[in-house]
């Protein structure tokens, strides 16, 4: 069980939304980002939102319908119970290329859907290019079993059906778990039957799926709901499928074996039934999870790679042979996969089909809390801090952590205690949970303390986070000297649980326990010893903060926690909590390597934030980050969700010498700063959203620091609120911004208010507007505003933001007015195309780029004219412009005959 059914509940039926807690979570539609984001590439995807009534008539519709040629008609038997996914998955599979979106087309025009009728035959003219031909579908070989195969393979399902029934085994959940419930993400059910959806840009149907998230977000839960769903001819009956769930582990033995040797184990020993299925792989749904657990190595070389199922090998063969379809190339394989391992799996896999899991939703998280706490006060204050906090709300997108993180503050409340008190910071809700698994002594052995056993555990966990390790054995137990008493006694308090597939191979319950204790190694003190803590040196700590290229640091949850141990209120609670020693030692050493140099610019990943900010923000000791980001002078921030946000605003009001700052927000990060799922009690002012005063937190760093010059706001969508806040920070008197920089930004991010920066700020020299879209509004403000008397601006480059004729006369007019603005910019589609260009008079201008205009011989009149009038302009670009020679003489002869300053001309 790759994820121990983290999203499950020990004793609930998949049916139950709610086990014993006998609360009913009030209904929550699925977002549209939710439901759809998975399956972006999907075909038809417009097809989930028809009502159940509609469905029913397309389908009964569908039934009439005359197959194409060379294809077996639909009949009714398979659409009745077919689901809308499903019901796609037919169409396209019984009426081949365009045909399919054709019948599908006709079918709403007699259902008079007007709108689905225009969206099919919108998404069949952008998919035309690079749609498969119509050819018919190969007929597959019918795969006929004797009566009493058949009842082995009833057998079979019924086994699954009992295997699968109850979705988590409950030995592996920790401490007592008698007040968890389940909640099943609302969109798993659009999950499943969409997850084999022909997909864009060739409608093909996807022979291998990649299910992808962190740990615990559901993915061992979704394969044995297939499971389940497969065995009750639920999932896409109408393929004929027999499904096989494969853990990792199985493959991963000492011992060769041959694929037909594992699935006839499935089938209770049946080696000619398993070969009769293995020679039809068409049939053969396969799939793969707890790729986390494998001990074994990936093969990457073809030749060593094998297609037959019968013939014995090692286990790294057979699996690498499955994943790059060698063997069984027809079959249908749905990988669940970890995220941190995409990149070590892709490789192998052969033209695969991804589908990230994100687990909970910030609606459904609010859903489970209030499910959660049968007090509306206490779920309200509960929700409060936890929103407080967006690091520890982030992580309740795992379910087991949802749970985890109630079940604490719900202790905490039960106390009376305050929450801010006693949970300083995330790491703290861990350090109560997991001390509540651990009695003082787990075992009595006489000589040896408490501390020191848990040492061992720790050393057992950080190797493992070294070695990006997850699964452990005889050795790795040995190395860090857990004996058996010491590894039973863990089971027991389920701190660690048995790999899946069983033997002598164990892992932490949840790989946050194994991150929380890797990081408590090094704050444990122990006095005997002549440095009495865990020393890190510098090459570990560049490890912890270190941004791999294009994936995440598997580290980044042991650095989290590490940060967080070493708060000093975080830290007193640990050691009254485990009853051990506390060394904040390695706290110099963080920050030594930690600290920004002069000139300094933080590591950039490809999205987010630097994982150096979170773990600051965890640590919250104000002196220590300080001293970190004192000399931190540039920053690139990717801001794509929320806890970037408050992470953002904390750490930039750390960095007194920061001079550039670049900015990219989200769209759904924008949107939550002034849209909240609800209003929630909050020591913050009655009725204000959180995100938003974060916002204002982050922005109120350009009236804060006086050094900070540069903005560059890039591939940003923000709503009016978030643009007017802003342009309100901007505008301030304190404000020492000189140079605005916008690239790609939502249409909403240059507004008036934005505009009106230009007056108010009388620091601002340089505005550069980079393939926006501005509005007839804006673009009338910027004009009305070069011509203010208070506006200074000394740069305007406008590139990929088209103008009309009129803003272009405007814009003549306000040059004319203007005697501070010495370069101007335009390029690409900045002036109406085929229209004569605008005689720019300006004679300040010293430096004028018209590149890519559009301009023709017809514009060089004006332009020829402009160069008599401006005794200032040393540098002109006219490139990638159709002049021709007749606008090139035109130049040419003024520039020959009238005296002028130009120096360059391009």
């Amino acid at each position: 069980m790759g994820d121990v059914g983290l999203n499950s509940d020990p004793c609930s039926c998949p049916s139950s939304p709610l086990s014993r807690s006998g609360v009913s979570p009030p209904s929550l539609e699925p977002s549209s980002s939710s439901s759809t984001l998975p399956f972006r590439d999907g075909v038809m995807l417009f097809m989930l939102s028809v009502s159940a009534e509609q469905l029913q008539r397309f389908k009964e519709l569908l039934a009439e319908e005359d197959p194409s040629p060379g294809c077996t008609p639909l009949t009714w038997g398979q659409l009745k119970s077919a689901r809308c996914g499903e019901v796609v998955h037919l169409l396209t599979e019984y009426f081949p290329g365009r045909r399919a979106w054709e019948v599908a087309r006709d079918i709403f025009t007699k259902m008079n859907q007007t709108e689905l009728c225009l969206q099919m035959q919108r998404e069949l003219n952008e998919m035309l290019p690079n749609l498969e031909p119509e050819a018919p579908s190969l007929r597959r070989r019918v795969l006929t079993l004797e009566e009493d195969e058949s009842d082995k393979i009833r057998e079979y399902k019924a086994r699954v059906m009992s295997e699968h029934s109850t979705l988590c085994d409950r030995t592996c959940w920790p401490g007592n778990n008698v007040d968890f419930f389940y909640q099943e993400p609302c969109r798993e059910e659009t999950l499943l039957q969409c997850l084999l959806l022909p997909r864009k840009p060739q409608g093909r149907q996807p022979r291998t799926v990649v299910l992808q998230g962190d740990a615990g977000v559901g993915k061992t839960t979704v394969a044995k709901t297939l499971m389940l769903q497969w065995a009750q001819d639920m999932f896409y009956a109408h393929k004929g499928w027999l499904a096989f769930y494969l853990h990792c582990q199985e493959l991963d033995r000492p011992e060769e074996q041959s694929f037909s040797e594992l699935i006839a184990h499935k089938l209770s020993g049946s080696p000619a039934l398993a070969s009769r299925i293995l020679s039809h792989p068409e049939h053969l749904l396969l799939l793969l999870d707890g790729f986390e657990e494998l001990t074994l190595t990936l093969i990457d070389r073809p030749e060593d790679l094998s297609e037959d199922w019968g013939q014995k090998m090692p286990g790294s063969v057979l699996l690498t042979s499955l994943l790059s379809k060698r063997m069984l190339p027809d079959a249908t394989l749905i990988v669940f996969l970890r995220s941190s391992l995409w990149k070590t799996v892709s490789p192998f896999l052969k033209g695969p089909s991804l589908i990230p899991l994100t687990g909970f939703s910030a609606p459904e998280r609010s859903m489970y809390f209030r499910s959660y706490f049968k007090n509306r006060h206490d779920a309200d204050a509960a929700l409060s801090f936890a929103t407080g906090n967006a690091v520890l709300f982030s992580m309740c997108r795992v379910p087991v952590t949802c749970w985890l993180v109630c079940s604490c503050l719900k202790r905490q409340m039960e106390r009376g205690s305050g929450l801010p008190r006693a949970f300083p910071n995330a790491t703290a809700v861990f350090a109560h949970y997991l001390s509540s698994l651990l009695p003082t002594r787990v075992r009595h052995v006489v000589g040896e303390t408490h501390q020191e056993q848990l040492k061992r555990l720790c050393s057992l966990a950080a190797e493992g986070m070294w070695k990006n390790q997850w699964v452990f054995g005889e050795t790795d137990l040995s190395l860090a000297r857990l004996d058996e008493r010491d590894v039973e006694a863990f089971l027991g308090v389920r701190v660690l649980r048995r790999a899946v597939a069983g033997g002598d191979l164990v892992a932490f319950t949840h790989p946050s326990f194994q991150e929380f204790f890797a990081a408590l190694l090094f704050v444990l003190c122990f006095p005997q010893r002549l440095r009495n803590f865990q020393a890190l040196d510098r090459f570990r700590v560049l490890q912890l903060l270190a941004h791999p290229e294009r994936r995440r640091n598997h580290l980044a949850g042991m650095a989290l926690f590490l940060f967080g141990l070493l708060n000093d209120t975080c830290a007193l609670a640990v050691e009254q909590l485990f009853g051990c020693k506390v060394s904040l030692g390695n706290r110099r050493k963080l920050l030594k390597v930690a600290t920004m140099p002069p000139d300094g610019d933080l590591p950039t990943p490809k999205h987010g934030l630097p994982q150096l900010l979170y773990c600051l923000h965890e640590i919250r000791e104000e002196a220590f980050v300080g001293q970190i980001l004192h000399d931190h002078r540039k920053s690139r921030l990717a801001i794509s969700e929320v806890k970037d946000l408050q992470v953002s605003a904390f750490c930039l009001k750390f960095c007194p010498r920061l001079q550039e700052l670049e900015l990219a927000v989200a769209w759904a990060v924008a949107k939550a700063t002034s849209l909240s799922p609800g209003r929630l009690p909050s020591p913050r002012p009655e009725g204000s959203d959180r995100s938003s005063l974060w916002w204002q937190d982050f922005c109120s760093v350009f009236k804060t620091h006086e050094s900070l010059e540069v903005l560059t706001v890039k591939d940003s969508a923000m709503d009016t609120e978030a643009v007017e806040i802003l342009a309100a920070a901007l505008r301030h008197p304190h404000c020492n911004l000189r140079k605005l920089i916008f690239k790609r930004v939502g249409p909403l991010v240059v507004s008036e208010g934005i505009v009106s920066v230009l007056v108010k700020n009388q620091y601002l020299r340089h505005l550069e507007i980079r393939d926006t879209e501005m509005g007839p509004r804006v673009t009338d403000a910027l004009c009305n505003t070069l011509r203010h008397p208070r506006c200074f601006l000394q740069c305007l480059r406008l590139e990929g933001c088209p103008f009309n004729p009129t803003n272009g006369a405007d814009l003549t007019r306000s040059l004319k007015r203007n005697i501070h603005l010495k370069t101007l910019m335009l390029r690409r589609g900045s002036l109406e195309r085929g229209k004569e260009c605008p005689p720019v008079v300006a004679r300040q201008l010293e430096r004028l780029s018209l590149e890519s205009c559009d301009l023709t011989s017809l514009s060089c009149g004006s332009l020829a004219f402009s160069l008599v009038s401006n005794q200032s302009l040393t540098h002109l670009s006219l490139a990638e412009n159709a002049l021709q020679d007749d606008g090139v003489k035109q130049l040419w002869n003024v520039l020959r005959h009238f005296p002028s300053p130009l120096q360059r001309l391009v």
